[in-house]
């Protein structure tokens, strides 16, 4: 289905604000609400798709017009409360549509944190008393017109609907591409950051490509696994699953390597961590001011001073590098650091197009994580 089909039909229903967490699978919705707005007064890029559902509440009740919130299906869950408390039809119904990419569709390949969770997807939005629709590629226009006119039935009763992307059903041929100025790529860094390490260090790696970069490094030195947990969903917790080891493990130290996208979207865990004083907590922010892993929008790092947000939380250490040069004299002051530190490193957007994935299940992860930990 052309992107453009979709627009149409969402304008017919006087929508014209969008905002969401993006999603590789809506990667034809997402490129090109940033060639028609960008991001301002009809596109925010939202931290988390709860607060997603919150704006589109306030758009609601400013203007009287419905808002489109989009995200992957993993996001549900951040949703799920102010969907039942906020813009329930038993609470202020506020009519919303939600397009969701449907990751782990019963019957397709992907990836182990999807795979759950794209068989509970539409019972979940079903038990969330979101009217769901499924698009696909034949979906025909005229099925897509019979669609709208229900969500605007729906709207009427202040309800809230789902269309659900199977992949590769939106098109368009604009691919928008991102990048930015700072010379060092994710995966050097990772591999920069091994090298700096002692032997008994425990990794905490966050979802995307940072884990599965953290992976082939691995491989690439002939090295195991059993340092790192990679963190394949969860996104925005890595800080946490690495203060609760630090917690427990306090005579070694425990690197988080986070992103920027994954900090803001559960940025209170900076406050928890930071305020925890924990001296083996090493919290690192591979900071590239984008979305890389789904497609490369941006995220509002641009704005935001992490230092500052880091010593204001309590993090006793604050570190930033830019280049490979900067990055080596922080290595140099880790060891001689005491209290909890706070490293943020600029990197670029690029990637690897043959970046492999992990080879090891989660629950082989796991296992072999743990016996390292004893």
């Amino acid at each position: 289905m052309k992107i453009e089909n979709l627009f149409a039909e969402i304008e017919k229903l006087g929508m014209d604000f969008y905002t969401g967490v993006p999603d590789s699978q809506l990667r034809a919705l997402c490129d090109s609400l940033m060639d028609k707005y960008g991001v301002g007064e009809h596109h925010v890029i939202a931290a988390n798709e709860g607060a997603a559902v919150g704006l589109a509440a306030g758009h609601y009740l400013a203007t009287g017009r419905p808002a489109v919130v989009y995200m992957q299906n993993s996001g549900i869950g951040n949703a799920v409360n102010p969907i039942c408390s906020l813009v329930n039809d038993k609470v202020y119904a506020i009519p919303v549509l939600f397009i969701v990419g449907w990751r782990g569709e019963p019957g397709v390949h992907d990836e182990p944190q999807h795979v759950y969770q794209g068989e509970i997807t539409r019972e979940l939005l079903d038990c969330l008393a979101v009217k769901n629709y499924v698009i696909e590629k034949g979906t025909t226009q005229e099925e897509l017109a019979g669609y709208f006119a229900e969500i605007s039935e729906e709207f009427e009763k202040g309800h809230q609907c789902a269309l659900v992307i199977k992949k590769g059903s939106l098109e368009t041929e604009l691919k928008m591409k991102y990048q930015n100025d700072y010379p060092m790529s994710r995966e050097e860094v990772v591999n920069l950051f091994i090298d700096a390490m002692k032997e008994d260090d425990i990794v905490v790696s966050t979802t995307g490509k940072l884990s599965r970069e953290l992976f082939e490094a691995r491989e690439a030195r002939n090295q195991g696994h059993e340092r790192d947990f990679l963190t394949v969903g969860s996104m925005g917790h890595s800080s946490m699953i690495a203060m609760g080891i630090a917690m427990n493990k306090k005579d070694r130290r425990v690197f988080c390597l986070d992103g920027d996208g994954a900090i803001l979207m559960h940025m209170g865990s900076m406050a928890v961590a930071g305020s925890s004083h924990l001296a083996n907590y090493v919290h690192v922010l591979f900071n590239n001011g984008a979305h890389e892993t789904v497609g490369g929008l941006p995220t509002v790092s641009s704005h935001v001073d992490y230092l500052k947000i880091a010593e204001a939380c309590g993090y006793e250490n604050i570190f930033t590098a830019a280049d490979k040069e900067e990055l080596q004299e922080v290595f140099g002051k880790l060891d001689q650091a005491k209290g909890s530190v706070f490293i943020e490193v600029k990197t670029n957007l690029t990637s690897r197009a043959d970046l492999g994935r992990p080879t090891t299940t989660p629950v082989q992860n796991k296992e072999a994580f743990m016996n390292f930990l004893k």
